[in-house]
């Protein structure tokens, strides 16, 4: 299908609102029937037809078409949070006395789902190395019903091969997810590796502007219904139809965002490499990245998130390097217009400081949309107070 087609079109039946160009929101908590039949049939099965917006709204619906069609997938379910999605996609496949793999050190929500609240009910999870298929095969148990994955990672960019993990885990018989966020559908698409479910936090490239929080998981219909009938609607995990509508104006624009940020990234990443106060650099698509070929075989792409050392001595160094910064901003997520940072050391205690981790040197950058030069002469000149 045309990217340009389901950007500008797909979904959107003008002539049912007033041949408006862009689509209305509704703004409705629930819809009216004028037979005792039609709600009783949307009773029996909610995800036929709209009955209250919790569950299927016409603007969100336009969306779900719009990212099912990004990502080669029969259908799709936005939520409120990235979070949301991956609770949802894991607890719908897993019952008490099941295992989960996942990849280490995954997104925070995700690892708190499986250290902090699935032991209570008796799921437990490994995590392991994902770089390397053999660590995925040493892990799985006769009781694992998910591997869950996150390629490529948003702090050290760690990849797994995608195709070697789903023809293991059909083989095994169990469900695959992935975390799609780095990449979007326009620069990776897990599913059309062998992958079951593709998820990604919408928060970032998909929105774009720094003003909505949601989330998209896509998979099959049967898949998607399954969720819908119980966690996504028993906890009210649904986007509003507003942020659906916030979400449509970004897709207008993803692919533009993507290149100027793409663009925007070489060249910091050029900069970076050839500064002297910079020790190592991690992006994927850098021909020094450890997994640089399975970057460059399962990724179209590769954009704004980075990671970079500090050569420094002592950790108030990196305090007076991020706190010079007058124009990128210290803030968490990333995919909006503005460029962020942060610093490793800040989720470390003062009395935990230990300068020779090179892990507590190490800081995200998210290249925005600002001009290259900008940001350059912003990093310049904190890298100078140093």
């Amino acid at each position: 299908m045309d990217l340009s087609y389901i950007l500008n079109e797909l979904g959107e039946e003008r002539a049912s609102y007033f041949n408006a160009v862009a689509p209305p929101i509704m703004q409705t908590s629930n819809f009216a029937c004028r037979r005792v039949d039609d709600m009783r049939k949307l009773f029996e099965n909610e995800y036929s037809g709209y009955l209250y917006s919790r569950g299927l709204n016409p603007t969100v619906d336009i969306l779900r078409k719009k990212l099912a069609a990004l990502d080669d997938a029969e259908d799709c379910l936005v939520f409120n949070s990235g979070a949301s999605a991956i609770y949802a996609a894991v607890t719908a496949n897993v019952s008490a006395g099941d295992h989960i793999v996942s990849v280490s050190k995954p997104y925070t929500w995700a690892q708190k789902l499986f250290n902090d609240l699935l032991p209570r009910f008796g799921v437990n999870t490994t995590y392991v190395d994902g770089t390397a298929i053999e660590h995925f095969e040493r892990a799985v148990l006769p009781n694992t019903k998910i591997i869950y994955l996150e390629t490529p990672n948003s702090w050290n960019f760690a990849l797994q091969d995608l195709a070697a993990v789903a023809e293991l885990a059909r083989a095994e018989g169990i469900l695959t997810i992935c975390d799609n966020s780095y990449c979007t559908p326009i620069y990776q698409k897990p599913l059309g590796l062998g992958i079951d479910l593709s998820l990604q936090s919408a928060t970032k490239y998909i929105g774009g502007h720094s003003d909505v929080v949601a989330g998209v998981l896509c998979g099959t219909t049967a898949m998607m219904q399954k969720i819908f009938d119980n966690e996504f609607g028993t906890a009210g995990l649904g986007v509003t139809p507003f942020h659906a509508w916030l979400l449509i104006r970004g897709l207008r624009t993803l692919p533009m965002r993507l290149q100027k940020i793409s663009e925007n990234t070489r060249q910091v990443l050029h900069f970076l490499k050839a500064h002297p106060k910079v020790e190592d650099i991690l992006f994927p698509f850098d021909e020094s990245f450890p997994q640089y070929g399975l970057a460059k075989k399962q990724m179209q792409g590769a954009c704004g998130l980075l990671s970079f050392y500090l050569d420094v001595k002592k950790i108030e160094d990196i305090v007076t390097f991020c706190e010079s910064l007058k124009h990128i901003l210290m803030a968490v997520s990333w995919g909006g217009y503005e460029s962020l940072i942060i610093p490793g050391c800040a989720s470390v205690k003062e009395k935990d400081y230990d300068i020779t981790k090179k892990s507590q040197r190490m800081l995200r950058l998210y290249v925005g949309q600002e001009e290259p030069e900008y940001i350059i002469n912003d990093l310049s000149q904190a890298l100078n107070n140093i």
